[in-house]
């Protein structure tokens, strides 16, 4: 029977509202999460001259053919849950062991891809999607990623407006045993002035761009779900992230030109879904921020309606936009 693996975090709230939207609609779904194998997951695959991979997985409850799977849903999973009893050097090797025998085949795996993790991972990097974006025909912020306190101030010289500065990769890190987050500022003549730390990594900053309000633009193959995001403080207009409480929501349409550049830079990608971030100026033109292979997009469901796990549950079953 044709079925649906789902690869994801047990504890992901976002999964289970996938899950039982294609439940729902009569799907098999087999749910798994990498942090399950090799304990509570078990994988027989094999390979010969006669046929391509076929064999199964199985966990205590479930079980599905390799040979059924149509259609594949990744949405970070866990590592892998190696024996306690192992060394460290023992577990890493295990890991990669792991991750290139259940991961080699998963990822072999010949069917529908919401979105392949290869080029989930490829797509995570700014600087690409930016240069991709460009490419597509987006409008994007001038940016300077650098390490180098003289190349910022001759940023901003060059820029002759205000500048933000916000991290490359992802603005979340665990400190004393608390998560906290690196939200996008702005740079004022005191940063300018004392530039110090600049030096031990890489950072981003950008043009800042007027704005009318921002739009989280959630893409799913074809489909393009669009919500204007309205910042109610002054924390918000900078940065929504840092006070969602201020936060107003609407269902918009996407401009004709910006979808076309948006859905040129899905195939570029190889991807078939996406969280978009642009912003929207008072003249209108929508400017391209990021694009996160795997952002989040319940709570937008939640605040507008715009109907994204059925979105996702139709393009994993191949249902026409």
């Amino acid at each position: 029977m044709p079925a649906v693996l789902v690869i994801a975090a047990r504890d992901d709230w976002p999964t289970d509202r996938v899950v039982k939207t294609l439940t729902d609609g009569g799907a098999e779904v087999f749910r798994m999460d990498t942090a399950e194998f090799p304990k509570d997951l078990t994988l027989a695959g094999r390979i010969d001259a006669r046929r391509g991979w076929a064999g199964g997985l199985a966990s205590p409850h479930r079980a599905v053919d390799l040979a059924d799977i149509t259609a594949v849903y990744y949405r970070a999973p866990n590592a892998f849950a190696l024996p306690a009893t192992m060394s460290e050097p023992e577990r890493r090797f295990a890991a990669v062991q792991a991750r290139s025998g259940l991961g080699g085949i998963i990822t072999a795996l010949d069917c529908r891809w919401v979105s392949h993790p290869a080029a989930m991972s490829r797509a995570e990097y700014k600087p690409l999607q930016l240069a991709t974006a460009r490419a597509c025909g987006l409008a994007i912020p001038a940016t300077l990623i650098t390490n180098n306190a003289d190349a910022v101030r001759a940023f901003v010289g060059d820029v002759g407006g205000q500048v933000v500065c916000k991290p490359v990769a992802s603005p979340v890190l665990i400190e004393d045993d608390q998560l906290k987050t690196v939200y996008t500022r702005r740079l004022t003549e005191g940063d300018l002035s004392d530039l110090r730390g600049i030096d031990t990594t890489a950072h981003l900053f950008q043009a800042w761009v007027d704005k009318a309000h921002e739009v989280r633009l959630t893409v799913v193959g074809e489909r393009l779900l669009a919500a204007e995001v309205h910042a109610g403080s002054d924390a918000a207009h900078t940065d929504w992230r840092s006070d969602y409480a201020s936060l107003t929501y609407q269902v918009t349409e996407v401009p004709a030109d910006v979808a076309d550049g948006v859905r040129r830079y899905m195939d570029r990608l190889a991807l078939r879904f996406a969280a978009m971030d642009f912003i929207v100026g008072p003249d209108r033109q929508w400017t391209f921020l990021e694009a996160n292979p795997c952002g989040q997009w319940d709570w937008i469901e939640h605040a507008t309606g715009l109907p994204i796990a059925q979105a996702i549950a139709d393009e994993l079953q191949g249902v026409p936009a």
